[in-house]
């Protein structure tokens, strides 16, 4: 009567895994951290790449806000040019409308005349 041992005729360095089955486990386990660690180092650069974008659209939407607060004030003085414009005298202004549309229309005429 033979007594074998599990390391009992495995190839030096295997440390009996072999007839165990615990190799291909070892080995499966390896090539699925290394699969992790690739998609958790691509998530992790990609991450930081959002990270990147949402600073430059954060910056460029402050910039459309600090254009927009410009045009605003801008518009607004506009706009009390105009009501200072039309408190004044409404004859005064039909009457510049009219000039100017006559203008308009004439420049229109000579340039078809001229064709």
């Amino acid at each position: 009567l033979t007594v074998m041992f599990i390391g009992d005729g495995a190839p030096a360095g295997s440390y009996g895994y072999t007839n165990s089955g615990y190799s291909v486990y070892e080995e499966e386990n390896e090539r699925l951290t290394e699969s992790l660690r690739t998609k958790v180092s691509a998530i992790k650069s990609l991450s930081i790449e959002i990270g990147t974008e949402v600073k430059n659209q954060n910056k460029m939407l402050s910039d459309m806000d600090n254009d927009f607060d410009s045009t605003s004030g801008l518009l607004g003085a506009t706009m009390g040019r105009l009501r200072t414009l039309s408190r004044g005298s409404q004859t005064k202004l039909l009457c510049y409308m009219m000039l100017f549309s006559l203008f308009v229309f004439f420049v229109i005429y000579w340039i078809i005349k001229l064709r």
